[in-house]
């Protein structure tokens, strides 16, 4: 990539779509996808490349991928991290954000790459990253496995995925007009966005409530690849808490 792609403000000045994704696959020897969810977020990044369709992609780094398979001579499955290092093919993100998860601060930064285009600059893609010295060693690896981990684990990876990233591309300027979910872990940005468009106390009568839902659905897509319920994550009232 030329220097100038390295950089998000590149990006920013255009009006976008951000596109949330556990999920992507950007090339065979980056292991940020695990099956078909992360194949079809990648391909329609690349459509949306290809034809010059301003979207910004968000997602996790998962340096340590889903897994790597081994089947030993008995015909059994032995799984191992499937490491790979984000500064062979990205660009690291000058900006860093905070958000807290069990009471501690947790910080995000995150790497920058571009699918490239004929038609345009590309499409630029945020991987998520809290393996950052600032952190709690327990926080270092929430982005660490995809699909890894507990409740407690997915539920901060969710977090860090929907909160952190509508915090990141606001420190990076980034212009959005809208926000594409690829099924729901990245959920929680709708909080986020609830959050950021809250009616003052003063503009509000008694007992209306402050939050602008019908700005945040009217911002908001959703889609699912996998429409069954065994799919889709459930967490106990008192994690999300």
């Amino acid at each position: 990539m030329a220097e100038a792609a390295n950089r998000t403000d590149t990006f920013t000045h255009k009006l976008r779509v951000a596109y949330f994704s556990m999920e992507i696959a950007l090339e065979n020897d980056i292991p940020t996808y695990s099956g078909g969810l992360g194949v079809l977020a990648g391909d329609s990044l690349r459509a949306a490349a290809d034809i010059g369709v301003p979207m910004v992609a968000v997602t996790l780094v998962s340096r340590a991928g889903y897994f790597r398979q081994e089947i030993d001579p008995q015909g059994r499955q032995i799984e191992h991290p499937d490491d790979w290092d984000p500064a062979r093919y990205a660009t690291r993100l000058q900006a860093t954000v905070a958000l807290e998860l069990e009471g501690r601060q947790v910080w995000v930064g995150g790497w920058l790459y571009v699918l490239g285009s004929l038609v345009d600059s590309g499409v630029p893609v945020l991987l998520l990253d809290t393996d950052l010295p600032v952190n709690d060693p327990r926080d270092r690896d929430i982005t660490r496995y995809l699909y890894g981990g507990d409740e407690a684990y997915r539920i901060k990876q969710e977090a860090v995925l929907g909160v952190g990233g509508i915090a990141m591309l606001q420190a990076l300027g980034f212009n959005l007009m809208g926000y594409h979910m690829n099924e729901g872990h990245s959920a929680f940005l709708t909080l986020a966005l609830l959050r950021r468009y809250a009616h003052s106390s003063e503009d509000l009568r008694p007992g209306e409530s402050p939050y602008d839902l019908p700005r945040v659905r009217e911002l908001c897509t959703f889609t699912t690849h996998t429409p069954v319920e065994a799919a889709h994550d459930k967490f106990d009232y008192a994690l999300v808490q």
